[in-house]
């Protein structure tokens, strides 16, 4: 089969990890170890989140006295799909002796006109004091919002259209590669509508979307993300909570999970089932083997036709 594995946020850093590097090159053992069985019997491609280290860049960049602006947060993607791509290769490369793994930097185009755009809701970089996020939305044109504990940068999150390097990631996969690409998303661009060339933008690409979209460009047989909990859980955190262990699209969209958890990887896997007619599933990182088999995670599967 050919399978995208969508890494979740927490694969290289856990929550309340420091974002070292040491620390990140440890986290990947586990992520090569979990995945290296399914590469022995499938064509992989590996995508991965970047929040807390494009966090980290953010912050630096803004705090950064010899720039005379900070760093787009295209730029800063970019950054850490080579960061995060060297990791996962290195280690791959340790556990799967004479395979093919390279890691790409890749480009998710979007709409100029998506309404995300109008809509900035992905929080990027540190908090900042009240005092401290005017002056910066009145110096760089940012959008700024209150969080918990403070206030940060809100960037929009569209949709993905299409991962531009796609066809390169199929020819690779013919060769035997194991890709690593559209980390983060993706770095975010839009395309000149008469002569096709790309600009980047200031906005982040939701991962597990990006997986979804990348998956259906490959003609992927099966979508799988990985994240800290082993399946989808309806009443998630409550009494009731109990795990959900099949699903279909529509069961996913009408359980409305949150926008900042469980809900972009039901979307994703529900976008990518209903357009193929393939399988995708959502699970735990160390039973990575076990859900491609049916014994772990919660299975999302084709509506069933009404008679």
């Amino acid at each position: 089969m050919r399978i995208v594995v969508a890494l979740g946020g927490n694969a290289l850093l856990h929550r309340g990890e420091r974002p070292d590097a040491g620390l990140q090159e440890t986290n990947t053992v586990r992520v090569a170890t979990a995945i290296a069985a399914l590469a022995h019997d499938h064509e992989l491609v590996v995508t991965h989140g970047n929040t807390p280290q494009l966090d980290l860049l953010a912050a630096e960049s803004t705090a950064d006295a010899a720039l005379t602006a900070p760093y787009p947060v295209d730029l800063l993607g970019a950054q850490t799909q080579g960061m995060i791509g060297t990791l996962l290769v290195r280690t791959l490369r340790a556990v799967l002796p004479g395979r093919r793994v390279v890691t790409l930097v890749t480009h998710t185009r979007v709409r100029s006109d998506d309404p995300a755009f109008d809509r900035p809701t992905q929080l990027v970089g540190p908090l900042y004091p009240e005092k401290a996020a005017r002056f910066l939305a009145t110096k760089y044109d940012w959008h700024m919002v209150e969080d918990r504990h403070g206030w940060r940068r809100a960037v929009p999150a569209p949709s993905p259209e299409r991962i531009l390097e796609a066809d390169t990631v199929r020819v690779l996969l013919e060769m035997g590669t194991l890709v690593v690409c559209a980390g983060g998303g993706g770095i975010p661009v839009v395309s000149d509508w008469a002569t096709g060339a790309l600009s980047g933008v200031e906005a982040v690409v939701d991962k597990d979307l990006a997986a979804a979209r990348l998956a259906e460009d490959l003609k992927a047989d099966f979508l799988l993300v990985l994240t800290d909990v082993p399946n989808v859980y309806a009443g998630y955190g409550t009494p009731d909570q109990r795990p959900v262990l099949d699903a279909t699209p529509a069961d996913l969209r009408h359980a409305r999970y949150p926008d900042d958890s469980m809900g972009p990887k039901a979307e994703a896997a529900a976008r990518f089932v209903e357009n193929t007619g393939r399988l995708a599933a959502i699970g735990a990182l160390d039973a990575a083997y076990e859900i491609v088999h049916g014994r772990s995670g919660t299975l999302v599967r084709p509506d069933l036709p009404v008679a």
